[in-house]
């Protein structure tokens, strides 16, 4: 678990500001039955956040390669104690503006008044209610997840609050109550733990870290919010041959209309320049309902 709360916009890394991340090969046991994506992630990691465009392509483009599977890292375990001096960071309020500079950088949108408003006390709340969900409901953990960052990033909400987790819950289709009383027990802080103990086993230091691992016990981890080319370089490092992307999806297909997509993402998915990307939704979903809206300067349908 990572003790710090500081985001450095020029790694790309959310956790301990004086631990050295480099990416490279490295090996792991026990033996893996097939190649997979460890996304070693917490519902309150702004890199994690900014990631999102290039994480989405990737896996749209080469997830027919891996089994995707998201680990709960714990980046807050509570402020009791906490206090980062080298970074300025001794209370929840010293968080708005790290946050503030990542959506800037990123071009995700990130209000981060929460801190100042309604702060997070901890981020095992929501990190429990994924443990939930991705055990008993597997499929869905990935909808929670995406929702509770919308929510909090871009319309800074408290997702750490009960009320606020059973709304999600409830949107995604579980029944929001039921599921928020059993992340409050024992045995969901039990799954949490496993997947702490996973991150350590997988060498993790800071979110995100990405780490992809073959059937010979060789892995690549990539530290911090990288670009789409490193992730690919990265699989074809294991494959030990280039990988063959899928299309891309069209955006008629990829937009249900009953989700949010933001303009960046919509940009990295089919590399578009800012200024094309209204143009391009007005073509391409013609005859599919959809809103365009804006929140802190970017827009999103």
């Amino acid at each position: 678990m990572s003790d710090n709360l500081f985001c450095d916009l020029k790694t790309g890394v959310c956790g301990p500001a004086n631990e050295e991340e480099t990416n490279g090969i490295i090996d792991f046991a026990p033996q893996t039955p097939k190649m997979t994506l460890y996304y070693v992630t917490d519902p309150i990691c702004s890199h994690c956040w900014a990631l999102e465009p290039v994480l989405t392509r990737f896996i749209h483009q080469y997830g027919q390669h891996f089994n995707f599977n998201i680990v709960m890292g714990g980046l807050l375990p509570s402020w009791n104690g906490f206090g980062d001096s080298a970074n300025g960071i001794q209370k929840p309020s010293d968080v708005a503006g790290h946050w503030r500079e990542v959506g800037e950088h990123s071009r995700m949108p990130i209000d981060g008044s929460v801190w100042l408003e309604n702060p997070i006390q901890s981020s095992f709340p929501p990190s429990r209610v994924f443990k939930i969900i991705q055990s008993k409901h597997a499929g869905k953990e990935q909808e929670f997840l995406r929702k509770t960052r919308e929510k909090l990033f871009a319309f800074n909400e408290n997702i750490a609050e009960d009320s606020a987790m059973i709304r999600i819950v409830d949107e995604i289709g579980l029944d929001g109550k039921a599921i928020v009383e059993e992340a409050a027990t024992e045995a969901a802080q039990d799954l949490l733990e496993e997947d702490f103990a996973l991150s350590s086993r997988l060498g993790v230091r800071g979110f995100p870290t990405i780490i992809i691992m073959n059937e010979e016990n060789q892995g690549v981890k990539i530290v911090g919010a990288q670009s789409l080319d490193t992730y690919v370089k990265g699989l074809e490092s294991i494959l030990k041959e280039k990988p063959v992307p899928a299309k891309v999806p069209v955006l008629a297909d990829w937009f249900s209309g009953n989700e949010r997509l933001f303009a960046k993402e919509i940009e990295v998915m089919y590399d578009l320049q800012p200024d094309h990307t209204e143009a391009f939704i007005a073509e391409q979903l013609s005859n599919k309902p959809h809103q365009i809206q804006r929140v802190l300067g970017e827009l999103y349908i």
